[in-house]
Parts: structure tokens; sequence; C-alpha cells
């Protein structure tokens, strides 16, 4: 299984190139075909905190990285709106005061208000309060957790250089035709239009929605869960900046969907995301027009997808990675976050003497596992909602949901618990806030909480919340903080 053969570009084909060729030295010999007249998504330029590791596992340098792909950092995403309207919330990396072994936070925070300690939740998190204040260092011990806002164009010619300088050969050309072995119904080969055989022994399906080889040519199936994340539509665009890069994202709801804005040193990105039963294309282009900052820099980039997952994302000689596998819609920043695990899951499964029924089984019960998680905190937001002001929120707020999430949401309602489930992406802290700041209300907290008495707790409490204030005040705007660091050389602005 030596020959690894990368089939499409873009993030997620240079990703996976990148790292194989690190990783695996002489030991792969890996080819990537990509045609410069296919263009890619684009579009996923908000990030979340593993690609920090998947960065330091490939030795790339932080300030290069970032130089190059004109990044900002991010500490999480403030959301407007998503309650009933006219509320916001912010989701922030990191932890929210301080847990007990026994109980989270909540439950002190929580019982500390029944005592007259009304300082809201929110501030108690360090990186939450660095984020609407504007503000961002890298402190010792990795003490504020953060991610990028990236161009993900430029963040795949930048892991295509480092891929192709550790030996990764790129061979220009569009797909025609995907070669099955008669006999196994492997993969053997991929034709290209001009004549050329592309022949290898192991296939990385990286071709986005059109999936050629895992959908294509060997039929993996796929799950549709727009009954539950009804949106199918998307504009972006890109804008000038208007004023200096906030360390956060923006996730606004309006009456069909929610529009993002993130941003960037030399640009800010935005887009529109909406359900085409009630709103149309031209309708969804005049509102993302009227309601961005600053001059439009591109013609606008029209999608259309359908939210599931490929039944298997492993098929015989064949991986899908990235849009080929599936699509969650990009409200909490994790298409990057699929491609990365993806790659990382097969390097450590990668055969070497042929494909092993066994890992193919284990691979495709991890990366269902995953996406499921993420469906299910995704349809959160949706469906713990006040609003009733459109079809399309009264559509949310109606439906069923999968038993997975609606357990979740009624343990935290009646208890304030959230537990944490076979290393699931989004942590105790991500389902607080954004429970909470959906309007789901704990009926009761942990009676453990009750056991400090009023001095302590008040103690307790302030000492957390004043040491996040004086962290705070200490760190330097995120703008200057980021041109300082790694600002991008003139010319890319």
């Amino acid at each position: 299984m030596k020959r690894i053969v990368v089939a499409g570009g873009g993030t997620a084909g240079w990703m996976a190139a990148a790292a194989i060729a690190r990783t695996m030295g002489r030991a792969a010999q890996v080819t990537l075909v990509e045609s410069d007249a296919i263009g890619t998504v684009g579009v996923g330029e908000a990030t979340i905190p593993p690609l920090v590791t998947y960065n330091r596992l490939l030795g790339i340098n932080e300030a290069d990285f970032m130089r190059a792909t004109s990044a900002t950092f991010k500490l999480g995403i403030l959301f407007d709106g998503w309650r009933d309207g006219g509320d916001r919330y912010f989701h922030s990396f990191g932890i929210t005061g301080k847990d007990h072994w026994a109980a989270g936070f909540q439950h002190y925070w929580m019982n500390g208000r029944t005592r007259g300690h009304d300082a809201p939740y929110d501030d108690y998190c360090l990186e939450l309060v660095a984020a609407l204040q504007g503000r961002f260092a890298h402190l010792p011990d990795n003490g504020l957790n953060y991610a990028y806002h990236l161009d993900s164009t430029r963040y795949a010619a930048f892991l295509r250089a480092m891929a192709e300088a550790d030996g990764t050969v790129r061979i220009e050309g569009r797909i025609a035709a995907v070669d099955l072995d008669g006999e196994s119904g492997d993969i053997a080969a991929l034709m290209l239009e001009s004549g050329q055989r592309i022949e290898g022994d192991l296939f990385l399906d990286c071709t986005g929605f059109r999936a050629l080889l895992i959908e294509g040519a060997l039929h993996a199936g796929f799950d549709d869960w727009s009954h539950w994340l009804p949106c199918d539509s998307a504009i972006a665009v890109q804008t000038g900046n208007v004023g200096p890069p906030m360390p956060y994202t923006r996730a606004m709801a309006h009456d069909a969907g929610w529009q993002w804005r993130i941003p960037l040193q030399h640009r800010t990105g935005n887009g529109l995301v909406w359900c085409s039963r009630y709103l149309n294309r031209d309708a969804a282009l005049d509102r993302l027009l009227g309601n961005v900052e600053g001059k439009v820099l591109s013609e606008p980039n029209h999608l259309r997808f359908t939210t599931g997952a490929r039944r298997r994302q492993w098929v015989r000689n064949c991986i899908a990675i990235g849009l080929s596998g599936g699509f969650m819609e990009p409200l909490e920043s994790t298409s990057i976050h699929l491609i990365q695990r993806a790659i990382l899951r097969l390097i450590r499964m990668l055969p070497m003497g042929g494909v092993n029924a066994s890992d193919v089984a284990e691979f495709n019960e991890q990366q269902l596992q995953d996406m499921v998680q993420i469906r299910d905190f995704l349809i959160l937001h949706y469906k713990a909602t006040d609003r009733r002001d459109s079809p399309f929120w009264r559509q949310c707020a109606a439906m069923d949901v999968p038993d997975t999430l609606a357990q979740k949401m009624q343990l935290f309602r009646e208890t304030g618990r959230v537990f944490r489930k076979n290393e699931e992406l989004f942590a105790e802290n991500s389902w607080v806030q954004v429970m909470m700041g959906q309007g789901i209300v704990p009926q009761s907290s942990h009676p453990i909480a009750a056991r400090l008495s009023d001095a302590d707790m008040a103690r307790f409490l302030d000492t957390l919340r004043d040491r996040v204030r004086q962290t705070v005040a200490g760190l330097p705007e995120h703008g200057a903080y980021v041109a300082g660091y790694c600002g991008a050389a003139a010319g890319t602005a």
C-alpha cells in the first residue's frame, strides 16, 4: 500500500498530502491529482483549536503560517439573535470558572445566584472576556485557548509548497473515469481526460461534493440530515476591513438562516446560509450585500448543499476526506476539523500489506460518530429557541430531534449536568454555554455547591472573576498583536 493517490486538491487534498508526506517520508509515495480548471469551495475560513495541534504535529511555524494565510486569532463565536431575535451570547474556547471533580462550575455559579451573586456566567471565562474586549496574546502553559481565522485558499497553497518539498508529486488534470479492478472491485487507477493513467494502492477522495470516487465509483451511500438541519444554500463574498480585526467569528441569525462574518488581516469573509424553502437566491444575495461592512472585493460564490454523511467513508481502498465524506454547515467552524480528524485517523490506521477489514470498520464507526456528535451540537442551535417570528424558526422549534440530543437537553434542563461521551469534540463548557445562551435554564444544581459557606462562595467566585479581569487587562489589542507577531507581507494585505 505504498502508492497513495490523492484525488483533488484544495484544503482537504493538500492537508492530506502534507500530513502523509511529512509523517511517512519514504514509506509512502504521494501523488496528488487536481485541475486548475476546477474551483474549490474555499470558504472554510474559521477554525477551532485542534488545528493548532495539527500544525504543530506537522512542524509548521505558527507565525510563518499565519503570515502566509493572512490569519488572525479566534477565541470563539458571537451568536446574535438565535434565542429570541434580539439576544446575543458567546461560545468561547477554553473553560469557564473552575470545575470540581463532582460537578461543573455552572453548579457553583447557579448556587451563587441564589445567594445574591449576580455576575454573568460570561465573566468567569478568560477567552470570552478577552474576545469581547478585542484583546489577545500567547500566555504561558497555553493559558489562552485559541484557533485561527485564515484564508483557506492560501492555506492550501502553503501546504502544497510543504508537501511538494517533502516529495509529493502533483499532476495537473481532470479525472475522466475511475478504473476498478475487475476481480477485487478496488480502484486500480484514475483516468485523466488527457489519457494519462494514475495507478495507486490507496486512493483518497478529496473531490468535494462531487465525491467522484467514494460515491461515483464505489457507491458508499449517503444519509440525508436536512430534516434536522434544513439550510441548503449559501453565498460567500469578501469585503474590505473597516476596523481592526476582532478575535472572534460572528454568526447572526435571520428569519431563514444565518450570516457569518470572519475577520482576516487583509479582508473580511462574509456569507449567508439559508433554507431555500423560505428565501430565494436573489433575495438572499440582496440581504447579504445589504448587511456587510466595507467595500465588496469579490464576486458572490453560490453554493448548494445537503447536510449529511456518507454511510461509509472508507470503502475498499478508497477513503473520503472532507466534503466527499459529508457536509456540516459552518455554524461551529468544523469543516477543516473533520478533514483533520479523518487524515490523522487514517495515518494511525494506514495499511501497509493490504486493507484490513477491521481497520475499515473501526474507521467508519469513528468517522460517523464524529459527525453525529457535531450534527447534534448544530441542531441544538436551531431547536433550543424562543423564536417564532418566521416559518423557518417555527419549523425548527417544532421539529423532532435525535434521541441523543433530546436526552442531553433534558438532562441539562433538569439537573444542569453535561457528560462528554467517547472523546466527542465539544466539551462540557461548549454545551453549557450554548444551551444557556439558547435559553435552556437548569432547574437545579448539584448539592455539592451548597457545602460552601456564604463567605467561601463569595471568595471563590470573586477570586475567579478578578483573575479573569486582571489577566485580560494585561493583554494587548488583538490587531496590534497580530501585526507584530505575524503581520502579512506588503502586497498581500
